[in-house]
């Protein structure tokens, strides 16, 4: 179990990755682009795509009832988001599988731009 500062650490830096509303995410799941994107196990659902549903699911909780598998997950997301970012293409990225894969972890770097 994380500490208190953990914790809070961790919401903040969700917070700050974490650019899309909870509205337009679940929006973006619903979409052919966000199925196709991230790495698929057995055909099915993308990790992504998982990790999107999930990050809906933390927006629409008040911070009180974070679980610690919350904060895991919030975790999880910083830092796929932060290598993610690392890795950014050269050139326009609008309709790139680097940029699909990051909104399905709620962050849409063209936001940042």
């Amino acid at each position: 179990m994380a500490g208190a500062d953990e914790d809070r650490e961790t919401w903040e830096t969700f917070r700050e990755l974490v650019n899309m509303t909870p509205s337009a995410l679940r929006e973006w799941l619903g979409t052919a682009d966000s199925r196709a994107a991230g790495q698929h196990q057995d055909g099915g659902e993308s990790t992504g795509h998982a990790s999107g549903r999930a990050i809906v699911e933390i927006l629409g909780k008040s911070k009180g009832d974070l679980s610690d598998a919350d904060y895991a997950h919030m975790r999880k997301v910083n830092g796929y988001v932060r290598r993610h970012l690392a890795q950014r293409p050269a050139g326009e990225v609008r309709d790139t599988r680097w940029r699909h894969s990051l909104m399905n972890w709620g962050h849409d770097p063209l936001k940042d731009d």
